[in-house]
């Protein structure tokens, strides 16, 4: 019955758009303080957003889930090619990250196919706020970025552990377009990468590119960085996100 009820609430603000508790109520049977309530319940869970005093939208997260229809494997395909060319061009490990829950996780890796040693990064869960690309999600993600200030873990003496410097870091990343990290997870690595999502919405994935502190120094992270932003462009085509309505230089 709760979740029946949760259902029909989200049904009738998704027909309308935009709703009141009392234009829920006049499209059900549900009592103005169970609506209300339940209505809260939606928008703590981020499946209902306030847009104005008393109305309420889809929410951020339910949209993000209804809207993602790439399954992993199918990203996987329309991705890899691209990372796989850039990988034997550069020489270095490039992966793909995405956003699930409140992690970012790194779901696929491309290595180059030249025989010249290579760091590979690892698949799995990295931290929000001493990783690239998940600083690169966080820094466009309101919700994610609060949750990687709660868990400034330090990985090594390079980890940022401040708040107030992990905010200017997402600042820099929103400015620049591209996160590093560099040895704040693992001594030795470095990594860059760069946020990718539909324009218009905040990014669930990034891709980035992995190596030896000795190989990413700070003209080749500037140069991957530069090298990430261009395949972020070319990929948003290649999957469909681009429409006449909205164009990329307009994102």
């Amino acid at each position: 019955m709760h979740l029946e009820r949760l259902t029909l609430i989200l049904e009738i603000v998704g027909q309308k758009g935009e709703a009141t508790v009392a234009d829920i109520c006049a499209h059900s049977d549900l009592p103005r303080a169970s609506a209300y309530r339940l209505v809260q319940d939606l928008v703590d869970g981020g499946l209902l957003d306030p847009v104005a005093r008393g109305r309420f939208a889809i929410g951020t997260r339910l949209k993000r889930i209804t809207e993602t229809d790439q399954s992993d494997q199918l990203l996987v395909e329309a991705i890899s090619p691209v990372l796989r060319q850039a990988a034997d061009a550069d020489g270095v490990a490039f992966f793909l990250s995405r956003l699930r829950g409140r992690a970012v996780e790194i779901i696929h890796v491309e290595t180059p196919d030249t025989g010249v040693s290579f760091l590979h990064p690892g698949l799995g869960k990295r931290p929000l706020h001493a990783c690239s690309c998940s600083k690169a999600v966080a820094a466009f993600s309101p919700d994610v970025a609060r949750a990687a200030i709660g868990r400034l873990r330090a990985y090594t003496d390079a980890t940022l552990t401040d708040p107030d410097e992990l905010e200017a870091e997402f600042e820099q990343i929103r400015r620049r377009g591209f996160a590093e990290c560099v040895e704040e997870l693992e001594r030795g690595m470095c990594s860059v990468a760069a946020p990718l999502g539909p324009p218009g919405q905040a990014p669930t994935m990034s891709i980035g590119a992995t190596g030896s502190v000795r190989v990413f120094s700070p003209s080749f992270r500037q140069q991957m960085g530069d090298e990430l932003i261009r395949l972020t462009e070319e990929l948003v085509d290649r999957l469909g996100w681009l429409t006449p309505e909205l164009p990329l230089e307009s994102a």
